[in-house]
This record gives C-alpha cells, structure tokens and sequence, in this order.
C-alpha cells in the first residue's frame, strides 16, 4: 500500500469529541445501519474516516429539523449515488431526490424560524412583566 493509499483514521472517542456527538449516539447509527464504521482495528474497534465524519455532521444537521433515521438514510444514498455517478451518466433522478430534499429541509427550517419567532415574542412577554 503507498502513502497514498493510506487513510487517515479515528476511533470512536475522537468522532464523538470532534462532532460533539455521544458515543452512545454514535454507536447507535452503527446499529440501525446510518454511519458504519469504515473499518476496525485487530481489538474490533471502531475506525472512522474523514468521510465518516463528513457524514455524521450531515445527519448531525439534519436532527433539529426533525428527518427521521430512515429519511438521513435514503439521503445519504442519495449522495453516495451522486458521488459515484460517472460523468456523462444522466442521474436527473437522483438530481430529482435531492431537490426533493432540499424543499423539504428548506420547509422545516421556516417552520423553525416561525417558532423562534414565537419564543422571542413569548420572553418578551416574560421580560415586560
């Protein structure tokens, strides 16, 4: 193997530290299948990549607007196609689930909005009392 072809990897501990994510979480989506582990060590421990953690902040972003564990599945198979893709290659499909997500983040982030809002005006009314 050359240099190269050497990638860099973490366990588990320094995933957690650097996504400011829980083990258990994380252990957890190994378990249902969301963000395997690229590899282990002799001892069976957990190795992750820079592509893993990549991946572990997208579905770390994707939480607040309330996508379930099945939605983050599907668009991460979403990107992997659009990642494998060839050049050339008509993925206007995928390109179609994409923006199929996109529309569907960009709802729930209003909706956040609009409740941030309405928290504002609820600590204003505290405040003025």
């Amino acid at each position: 193997m050359t240099a190269e072809e050497v990638v860099a990897t973490m366990h588990i501990g320094e995933l957690a530290d650097r996504s400011q994510m829980s083990l258990r979480t994380i252990r957890h989506y190994d378990e249902v299948g969301l963000l395997k582990p690229s590899g282990r060590t002799d001892g069976g421990f957990r190795l992750y990549t820079e592509r893993d953690f990549t991946r572990l902040l997208l579905i770390r972003r994707m939480k607040p607007l309330g996508f379930t564990l099945e939605a983050m599945s599907e668009l991460l198979r979403v990107i992997d196609a659009l990642e494998e893709s060839k050049l050339g290659e008509d993925h206007t499909d995928i390109r179609s689930e994409l923006n199929g997500f996109i529309e569907e983040a960009a709802k729930r982030r209003s909706k956040l909005e609009e409740q941030l809002g309405m928290a504002d005006e609820f600590l204003a009314l505290l405040r003025a009392q």
